[in-house]
């Protein structure tokens, strides 16, 4: 392990590594969420509803903890969710978290809004890729981007739809980030000290390049610049119809980010999506909306074995990965876990954070006497009142509720 990331037991440990080693922009824009995050706040706090109910006296010399996602086996349960301006985090950070992916030997999903081109991050991981679409810059725009995709080897493509406009970070407008972006003098001013306190990372970050462009979202006068993030995608609202053009780019699987409701999880069907991801965008969208864990169980629901159920949101250790694989995930997303990892110690960092959560279920397997995702049944736990009437795991007086 480096030696920046010795005594790390924890995902909250990587977090405060990141806070210190990066300027308050910079944390901020990953580790906040929208208006008041009230949201950000439910999605972790939500897994602390479940009660475990182990079963002592057993003991397993192995624990399988692997799942079958779009019909490809993982050794484990996660895989690693879109996160834009990795490279804001971590010198070439998109590539970093994929090689860590890879040599996990799980997947890594590529954002649009990447500092690094796509083809670039694809030869960085030894496995498998997907890509995460946003429309910026119009259907031709987005369309380039979908075949370069394909070309380069990316086997699922993830279309994001809770993204209508971009929420409200009140933590980015009182850090300056739009003026430090849109570098307007003199409004920059007040807020160069919080950069300035982080020499080394200031150093890495203009050997880097400085401010980033958007090289997967090449409009006619060039890469997307960062200050054009808003207005592009205010424009670029994914619909339900977009799904028949996108289909006939791109003959692999779709997967259909974003989803809270039953009903939107039966149009993704409808639509021809191979899964869904139950996702509140790490609560970065639309505040007050129900935590992720809280929407799962509708969407499972709705869609039966139709498609594979995927979730994020509020993922900090490993129980809370059998927690949503407990409520009916076939396998989580993860995302500032391990960017939080990425920004403490780039690639190692990221290794490190993988290591944490995929340790950290296995341990739980083994305390519930649970040897494999097939044994994790509702009789292991028990949710609380509020949770769906009925669902497995609901105590009596929720089920009268």
């Amino acid at each position: 392990m480096s030696q920046s990331l010795q005594g790390v037991a924890s995902i909250a440990d990587l977090r405060r590594k990141a806070q210190r080693r990066l300027p308050r922009m910079a944390f901020d824009y990953l580790d906040g969420g929208a208006d008041a995050e009230r949201t950000l706040r439910a999605n972790v706090a939500a897994f602390d509803d479940i009660v475990w109910r182990p079963r002592g006296a057993v003991k397993f010399d192995n624990v399988d903890l692997s799942t079958t996602v779009l019909g490809q086996r993982l050794p484990f349960p996660m895989v690693l969710a879109p996160v834009g301006s990795s490279r804001m985090f971590w010198p070439h950070g998109e590539e970093a978290a994929a090689a860590a992916a890879g040599e996990a030997g799980t997947i890594y999903t590529l954002s649009t809004l990447s500092g690094t081109r796509l083809e670039d991050v694809r030869a960085a991981h030894q496995g498998t890729c997907w890509y995460q679409l946003y429309l910026c810059g119009g259907r031709d725009v987005a369309a380039a981007a979908i075949r370069r995709a394909k070309a380069a080897g990316y086997a699922a493509l993830v279309v994001t739809i809770d993204t209508a406009v971009a929420g409200m970070r009140e933590r980015d407008i009182r850090d300056g980030a739009p003026q430090l972006i849109e570098r307007k003098l003199p409004d920059m001013l007040p807020y160069l000290p919080q950069v300035l306190a982080r020499p080394r990372w200031l150093l890495e970050f203009f050997r880097e390049g400085g401010i980033m462009n958007f090289p997967n979202v090449v409009l006619p006068d060039g890469p997307m610049k960062y200050g054009n993030i808003g207005t592009q995608l205010a424009a670029a609202a994914v619909t339900w119809a977009d799904l028949n053009w996108i289909r006939e780019l791109w003959d692999g699987p779709i997967i259909v980010k974003g989803v809270h409701v039953a009903d939107d999880a039966r149009r993704a069907v409808d639509a021809g999506a191979a899964a869904v991801v139950v996702s509140n965008h790490g609560g970065r969208q639309l505040d007050g909306v129900a935590p992720s864990l809280y929407a799962l169980p509708e969407v499972v629901r709705a869609v039966g074995n139709q498609i594979d159920v995927l979730m994020d949101g509020g993922i900090r250790r490993g129980a809370d990965v059998a927690t949503a694989l407990a409520v009916g995930a076939r396998a989580v997303l993860v995302g500032r876990a391990y960017a939080y990892g990425l920004a403490a110690g780039g690639k190692h960092g990221v290794a490190t954070a993988i290591e944490i959560l995929r340790s950290g279920l296995e341990r739980t397997f083994r305390l519930l006497g649970c040897s494999s995702l097939e044994e994790l049944t509702d009789e292991l736990y028990s949710l609380p009142a509020g949770w769906p009437a009925g669902w497995p795991g609901t105590t009596a007086s929720s089920s009268e509720a």
